[in-house]
């Protein structure tokens, strides 16, 4: 049986709306951004967001940034402030991240927002993908379309080099115009500069008339999930744990009595795409969380990570930093 080939597809409208079917069926798509291409799914679909970390391999569950077609697609998502529309009306579409509070009912996949309650967002600038996200007309996800540790992809051929028959297709727009990562501006709460990027600091601090706060030397830059205790329940939480002990509830995987289970048929994609918001549901019995064996491979890999994290010490963590192209 031949391995399955990605679709390389053009920027002809056919093949646009054959790249937004795609998406909408849950299937995972390369897109051109100002910067590198990305590697797309609905950031509405775990599933779809749990094969996009597959097909990089080696994955670490960081937040992403979520791109949309408008500021109007924006505040679908999340609670929109007026120092938002100030940085919005300047730089959008363009290479700025805004981190607000999620929405109630947003429906976005908690394998998106690595568990916080606070999405990344913005609007890109590359004509493709926007006309892309404009007939999708939807949120996608999307870290940067290469297998992890390797180099970011510029042109269509460099994410087929190192994808091909991973992901469904690659809209092939030509060349990016290669330069720095977005800027990430949280607005959660105090404007806080979260990562340096293509909008200069000074800009944004000029449109909002006010100095951006900054994390202090030697805090992640990538993402909060580096604090090794980031992403805890407040509850103890215990590993490898086949059985629950007395006033546990027993998070399990695969074939197996427990209280709530990750994938009663030990589908790593299917236990990604519900870690964060099973952990969610376990934490709010404010009980010991017992949690079952997880295979230490592919999406297993990053599963554990996030376990260890979880149960380790805890630590408090900064503002939540996206990682994306």
């Amino acid at each position: 049986m031949n391995a399955p080939t990605t679709l390389h597809l053009g920027t002809s409208q056919a093949d646009l709306t054959r790249a937004a079917a795609l998406l909408r069926a849950g299937d995972v798509v390369s897109l051109p951004t100002e910067t590198v291409y990305g590697l797309g799914a609905d950031a509405r679909n775990g599933d779809a967001v749990a094969r996009v970390y597959e097909a990089k391999g080696r994955p670490s569950f960081n937040p992403l940034i979520v791109h949309v077609a408008s500021t109007q697609a924006a505040q679908r998502y999340v609670v929109w402030s007026p120092q938002a529309d100030l940085l919005a009306h300047a730089f959008w579409p363009g290479p700025l991240t805004l981190v607000l509070p999620l929405k109630s009912g947003h429906g976005i996949s908690s394998l998106v927002t690595a568990g916080l309650e606070t999405l990344a967002v913005r609007v890109p600038a590359h004509p493709v993908a926007h006309r892309l996200l404009e007939l999708f007309d939807g949120p996608v996800a999307a870290p940067s379309a290469n297998p992890s540790g390797r180099i970011s992809p510029t042109t269509a051929d460099h994410v087929l080099a190192g994808l091909d028959g991973k992901i469904a297709a690659v809209v092939d727009a030509g060349p990016c115009s290669v330069g720095v990562e977005s800027t990430i501006v949280g607005l959660a709460g105090e404007p806080t500069l979260l990562r340096p990027g293509g909008v200069p600091a000074e800009a944004i601090e000029a449109r909002l008339g006010t100095s951006l706060a900054r994390l202090a030397s030697g805090d992640p830059l990538t993402a909060p999930g580096q604090l090794l205790s980031h992403y805890a329940p407040s509850a103890a939480v215990r590993l490898n744990a086949v059985t629950a002990r007395v006033d546990e509830v027993l998070l399990g995987f695969g074939d197996m009595a427990c209280d709530l289970n990750l994938s009663p048929s030990g589908d790593l994609a299917e236990a990604a795409a519900n870690l964060f918001g099973f952990f969610h549901q376990l934490d709010s019995l404010k009980r010991p969380i017992a949690i079952a064996p997880i295979p230490d491979h592919g999406l297993g890999a990053a599963i554990n990570d996030r376990l260890r994290r979880a149960a380790a010490p805890r630590q408090s963590p900064p503002s939540g930093v996206a990682s994306a192209c």
